[in-house]
């Protein structure tokens, strides 16, 4: 299940979050911070994948 994760992270960082931590305080951070840019997304679902597991 992490590399389905690690992927949807990479592809689209709000759902790398939401399948880990679900509607959470960082699926919101997440979102704000891919609106920002795509890049501070992507390495924030990845951390967050990764402080997970």
């Amino acid at each position: 299940m992490s590399l389905i994760r690690l992927i949807a992270a990479i592809f689209l960082p709000p759902l790398g979050v939401f399948l880990t931590v679900g509607f959470g305080k960082a699926f919101w951070i997440n979102i704000i911070l891919t609106i920002l840019g795509v890049l501070p997304g992507i390495v924030h679902a990845v951390w967050v994948i990764a402080k997970a597991d």
